[in-house]
């Protein structure tokens, strides 16, 4: 058994038709050497790996005891050198919060803060390169037509840096009921 020494990210993960989307859209937009993993949205950065226990335990009591939680797009955002997707999501961020109080102790200063969900589907270019994307979706975005996907999340852990042999982090679902 191989001991687990990278940080561990946390994220949620879309249904399969939103996430096959988002990824396309990362995919596509993202430096491909640099994309190292699928679309997804970040709820903590970096949990330490000695807590996996802990941290798998409080996927699967969450998962347990809440629905899958509605996400909607909100707003394109720029990132600084990218582009994403702000969400609405109450219900993904009181998780998230709940899961912040039970990590107490365990978080870095990034991960004490309360998040910004997005998707990221660039990261890492020039600054034209982000402001070229931003105009370039912009002019087909329309928050109201993605209210009738229903998004839902499944949270998921991965470790930074775990690599697939076609170049994909390593992820471990946990379902909701």
């Amino acid at each position: 058994m191989t001991t687990l020494n990278k940080p561990i990210i946390m994220t949620a993960m879309m249904g399969k038709q939103d996430f096959a989307w988002a990824d396309g859209l990362r995919r596509r937009y993202y430096p491909p050497e640099r994309n190292m993993a699928p679309a997804h949205i970040t709820l903590f950065h970096h949990l330490p790996p000695r807590a996996l226990d802990e941290i798998k335990q409080a996927v699967i009591d969450i998962t347990r005891y809440n629905a899958p939680p509605e996400t909607m797009l909100q707003r394109l955002i720029h990132l600084g050198s990218g582009v994403g997707y702000q969400l609405h999501s109450p219900e993904l961020l009181a998780m998230r919060m709940e899961l912040a109080d039970r990590f107490h102790g365990l978080l870095t200063a990034q991960d004490q803060q309360v998040p910004r969900l997005h998707i990221t589907v660039q990261n890492k270019v020039s600054a034209k390169e982000a402001k070229d994307l931003m105009t370039l979706l912009a002019q087909d975005f329309d928050p109201e037509r993605f209210r009738s996907k229903g998004w839902r999340c499944n949270i998921i852990w991965m470790a930074h840096g775990s690599r697939l042999a076609n170049g994909r982090s390593e992820v471990k679902p946990a379902r909701f009921p």
